[in-house]
């Protein structure tokens, strides 16, 4: 399984991107379903950069991919603040741009363009979340 350590930086974005889009292909999936990795991925890497870490302090991420012949398996690793998604609301989408809140939309932006999204926080340690796509 191909796993690799970035640090948590919004400058790594693109190589963490890059590494999950590179395997997503070598395992066989097309343009659209690698994008749609690529998405959910983006989205976690961000949040765990923006909300994981106190402000300055060093994080780091760690991204694996595994591929088999139901699908692809990506798993993000981090050290920070342990992170609930129950915690967050579900979103309400029928309402004008200006009334949205934000907060948790990347969570359904997440789990529409993936199968499968696991929350685990992992108390004193941080946190892991895997992400599916099937074929």
């Amino acid at each position: 399984m191909p796993k690799e350590t970035f640090a948590a930086r919004f400058e790594n974005l693109a190589r963490i991107c890059e590494f999950v889009t590179t395997g997503s292909r070598e395992a066989g999936f097309n343009e659209a379903d690698t994008y749609c990795i690529e998405l959910a991925t983006n989205e976690a890497c961000t949040n765990i950069i923006e909300y994981a870490y106190d402000d300055g302090a060093e994080g780091r991420i760690e991204c694996s991919i595994e591929a088999d012949e139901k699908g692809v398996t990506i798993v993000i690793r981090d050290w920070g603040r342990p992170f609930d998604a129950s915690e967050v609301p579900e979103q309400n989408f029928d309402v004008s741009l200006e009334e949205l809140d934000h907060r948790g939309a990347g969570l359904r932006l997440m789990r529409g363009a993936v199968d499968e999204v696991v929350f685990e926080p992992l108390p004193g340690q941080g946190n892991r979340l895997t992400i599916k796509k099937f074929r």
